[in-house]
């Protein structure tokens, strides 16, 4: 008799997949464990270490005896922080009920889907999209449609596509901008349009991933879908974290503002899989939001010199069209120009696998996004490696070039 246990997995976790980001990432701390002389442009985590007064009102956290559990949905001062948060950067009026504290940007999404997506309910997802987000739907027994968006457009969803999108069945609109993979941010106006389109549809609750809000470059000033469109306050849900903006990625602190009734109903997802969030790091968010921001600023003005050189040097590149992005750590050009069968080089994972090999450099490929014929790169890294990086990627599509 065998015991099989692959019979007894849910139906649900074999929709699913790892994440291809994070599996990347791995692969290429094996290889430079391995002695490799790996440069890894995979990760989407900041290089800069968490600023000093942030760790130490963690420490100072613990030493007070602030490790017992906390209230399911956050300690009352950090919700507070978050209120004052959206007042003072985003216009935005939120009372404590209506904010939530979770492990995570990524968990208060998994919490909003858990609370409100019904079976063969649809979520809407722009490709490209965050990886995370098509398993999460499936994980809550949702369906994902995603929309193609279109490199022309600067992949931001149309207002006529947002609309054909939409059906009886469509629960969630997920917006993510700054975007990852790809950098970009939608302006004012472009949220506008997309907010004329939901309003005709008030049943749908629109998600806004406003994780990448302080790493935005090209625009005057962050704007989201409710500074947009003040009109779907009732059915928004904004969510951000700390971990990108403070370097804070390990200390996973992510919440959400939103509807009291929809924030309610993730406070009792959350208190059955979590309870609250770590009670320490709580307090270092606190300081986080609290603290001065010129750190905030230093890493944003890091970002933004290297985006301008690694940008630079990709649309140099024959076979590679790259535009610039208007924010976050990463850039997402096209490199279908230097396929090559005599190689083995005719999609982009075959591309991820060749750089990894042939080059040594880790990116992650853009079928990971939902958008084939990319590759995302992310300069999480020093100057110095990412000189070292587009000189071996410029090497490898000469060599693709030069071989038919």
């Amino acid at each position: 008799m065998t015991n099989d246990l692959a019979d007894v997995l849910s139906a649900r976790v074999e929709r699913i997949k790892p994440s291809p980001t994070l599996a990347i990432s791995a692969r290429a701390d094996e290889l430079l464990e391995s002695g490799k002389p790996i440069i890894n442009l995979s990760v989407g985590e900041p290089d800069f270490d968490t600023p000093d007064h942030i760790k130490e009102a963690a420490i100072k956290a613990i030493r007070d005896g602030r490790t017992k559990y906390t209230p399911v949905d956050g300690i009352k001062a950090l919700k507070q922080a978050i209120v004052d948060k959206f007042a003072r950067e985003n216009q935005l009026n939120y009372k404590l009920n209506q904010v939530l504290v979770s492990c995570g940007a990524k968990h208060s999404i998994y919490n909003l889907f858990a609370a409100v997506v019904n079976p063969h309910d649809e979520v809407i997802i722009p490709a490209p999209y965050w990886v995370s987000y098509p398993d999460m739907t499936l994980l809550a027994d949702g369906t994902p449609v995603i929309v193609n968006t279109d490199f022309a457009d600067r992949f931001k969803l149309q207002s006529a596509q947002l609309e054909a999108a939409i059906t009886k069945h469509t629960r969630i609109v997920m917006l993510n901008s700054p975007s990852n993979p790809t950098g970009i941010a939608y302006t004012l106006d472009e949220l506008k349009a997309l907010g004329e389109v939901l309003k005709r549809h008030p049943r749908i609750i629109i998600a806004s991933d406003d994780i990448y809000e302080h790493n935005l470059w090209s625009q005057p000033s962050f704007s989201n879908i409710l500074n947009a469109c003040p009109e779907l306050y009732d059915r928004a849900v904004i969510i951000n974290g700390v971990s990108k903006s403070y370097a804070m990625t390990g200390w996973r602190i992510g919440y959400a503002a939103g509807p009291a009734k929809i924030i309610a109903a993730m406070k009792k997802v959350q208190s059955q899989c979590t309870s609250n969030p770590t009670a320490n790091a709580q307090y270092a968010a606190l300081a986080a939001l609290q603290g001065d921001q010129q750190c905030v600023k230093m890493m944003r003005d890091a970002y933004k010199e290297r985006h301008d050189f690694v940008v630079g040097e990709l649309q140099t590149i024959p076979g590679i069209r790259c535009v610039p992005s208007d924010g976050t750590f990463y850039t997402f050009p096209s490199i279908e120009g230097l396929y090559n069968k005599v190689l083995g080089v005719t999609n982009d994972m075959e591309m991820a696998e060749f750089l990894l090999n042939e080059a040594d450099i880790a990116i992650v490929p853009g079928s990971a996004f939902g958008a084939p014929g990319h590759i995302r790169i992310c300069y999480t890294t020093s100057m110095n490696n990412l000189v070292e990086g587009m000189k071996r990627i410029k090497k490898v599509a000469g060599k693709l070039r030069i071989i038919t």
